[in-house]
């Protein structure tokens, strides 16, 4: 079980005091599902809320514990039937995919006069992968590349 330090703690509280809970236990306790939900919902948030529906408190106190020691979570605040837990979010990497294209870049265009005498009006435009200039100064979004089913036929 993570511990937390009296200052870390009421810090969490004061964070936790604007959340609402995002999993609910019902009358059948903690099941799989329910404990499945909340290591998801702690890997998302962090610090979430959890409201039992029950009248017993040691039932209550008994689930808080065992939530904590099961998901290594810190608890940070039992009130009536909400239970406050916090474990460190997961990092997650995100690995780009070997299909993704260009990312965002910068383009300058340069349009000429329509009446031939007055400076070229410059602009500076972001243009995402998929984007091209044409030679009018326009941005086009390019189409998908046509494929032949034959050479997918045969490429298989």
């Amino acid at each position: 079980m993570l511990k937390l330090t009296p200052a870390e703690r009421s810090a969490l509280r004061a964070e936790a005091h604007g959340l609402n809970p995002v999993v609910m236990i019902g009358e059948s306790g903690l099941t799989e599902s329910v404990m499945k939900e909340i290591a998801s919902s702690l890997d998302a948030h962090g610090l979430i809320k959890v409201r039992v529906f029950g009248d017993d408190r040691e039932a209550r106190v008994a689930m808080y514990e065992q939530i904590c020691a099961e998901l290594d979570a810190a608890p940070v605040q039992h009130i009536g039937k909400l239970l406050v837990l916090y474990r460190p979010k997961k990092e997650a990497v995100k690995e780009r995919s070997g299909k993704a294209g260009k990312g965002m870049r910068e383009v300058t265009i340069v349009k000429a006069s329509a009446s031939g005498t007055k400076k070229p009006s410059v602009t500076k435009v972001m243009l995402k992968g998929n984007e091209r200039v044409t030679a009018g100064g326009n941005i086009k979004r390019a189409k998908p590349r046509q494929t032949s089913t034959k050479k997918n036929a045969l490429n298989k």
